[in-house]
Parts: C-alpha cells; structure tokens; sequence
C-alpha cells in the first residue's frame, strides 16, 4: 500500500510536533482510517517528511515527524496558458495537468472564452489533490485571469510552445528547448483564436507553433497532449 500524502504548507523538521488541521484530520482518520501511532507522509516544496500519528484529540490529530523522506527539488518550469472551459472538463485539464509537471497555470479572456470567472478556491483544492496522488512536492501556482493581449506583453522574454491547428510545424526545435529553463504552452478557447489573436500571438518574440493533430481536439485533450510532448523534449 502507498504511504498516504499530505501537503503541509508550514515549515516542517526533524522531531517537529504538530497538529493537522480539520479537514486533513478528517481525512486522515475518518476517510483512510489511519490509527494511533501508524505513519503517513507530510510534503511542500522543501521537502517530504514520515511522520506518526501521536494522538487524536476531538477529531484533530496530534503528529510528530520522525524522518526525512525527500530533499527539495529543482524542477523546470512548465506553465500553461489556457482558457477557461465548462466546469467537469476544466476540473480534468487541471488535474491531469498538474500530474503532468505543470507548475504554472496561467486563466486567459480571450474573445470566444465562454467561461469568464473561475472558483480559484476549488481549482487549488483539485491542484493540492493531485499533487497529493502524483508523489509532487511543489505545488503549482494559480493565476488570476488575464486578458490575452496583457498575457502576450507580460511574457515576452518566455518561450511559449502554440497549439495551432493552422501552422504546417508538427515538430519542435528540441536543441533550443533543452537550455530553457522555463516554457510556457498555450491552448486556444473553444472555437479557437480569432485571425487577430492569432497573428498576435504569432508576432510575440519567442513563439513556437505547433500543430499536434490533424483533428479538431478539446481544449482539455489538446492540454493533456501539449503537456505530453513538451514534457517529452523538454525534460527527457
């Protein structure tokens, strides 16, 4: 059985005694019934810890940390700039995204996005759940949503990996890719880009279109697939 993964954003050492908080305590000791002096693991992006459950009090649970697991990582940066979709697909771009790597997300209006306000709120606790199942230590951050045009001047010294279904390039430059530390991938709305968008986002300094199916894809399929080969070139 997989040691069961809690993220704990405050400092965590050696010997360190300390309380969950309810939600994590419940959890804990009501959903994965663990007991009185069995283990689980603690984690941030500094590192993840084994600690021992010490005691249970009123439903809130009492751990020490008894050993160090993992040493911080220095991982790349992979962002993904996207719009915002319907509610059950937006919640699998997220997840599946953030078992990807992804360590950035990045909300853009554009002018076909249908979805115009995201609960940042659920969107974190799907991220911070995600990390917990896919053994990640960091936790992506979560922008506020941008408009397009202020993305593009924001970001101009960041490599950004297009997904556009009208270039001819169907492969990426791996040798320039593999000294970046940072990329960034961008996913149309549904109905895609207007023209003016598009020849925007063409003209931006560090552009790399990519034509990844010959077939129309959902935003959140087209995600998962960018992230796929990116993670593919950039970190293999």
């Amino acid at each position: 059985m997989n040691i069961i993964r809690i993220f704990y954003p405050e400092s965590l050492s050696l010997n360190l005694t300390s309380k969950l908080d309810k939600s994590q305590s419940h959890y804990l000791t009501k959903v994965m019934r663990v007991k009185v002096s069995e283990n689980f693991s603690l984690f941030n992006e500094r590192g993840e810890w084994e600690a021992k459950i010490k005691d249970i009090s009123k439903g809130i649970v009492e751990f020490n940390i008894t050993k160090q697991l993992r040493l911080k990582e220095n991982a790349k940066e992979i962002w993904l700039a996207f719009s915002p979709i319907k509610s059950n697909y937006f919640n699998l771009m997220i997840q599946k995204a953030t078992e990807l790597g992804v360590t950035k997300f990045i909300p853009i209006l554009t002018e076909r996005t249908i979805v115009r306000k995201i609960n940042q709120k659920r969107i974190n606790k799907i991220i911070v759940e995600a990390c917990e199942q896919s053994n990640r230590l960091n936790i992506p951050m979560l922008e506020n949503l941008i408009n397009l045009e202020d993305f593009l001047n924001n970001n101009e010294s960041i490599h950004i990996i297009f997904g556009d279904l009208n270039s001819n390039k169907k492969s990426l430059d791996i040798k320039n890719l593999k000294n970046l530390d940072a990329i960034c991938i961008l996913i149309g709305p549904e109905g895609d880009f207007t023209s003016n968008e598009r020849n925007n986002i063409l003209n931006h300094k560090k552009i790399y279109p990519l034509k990844i199916n010959n077939n129309i894809l959902r935003s959140e399929t087209a995600a998962i697939s960018m992230i796929s080969i990116v993670n593919f070139n950039f970190l293999s």
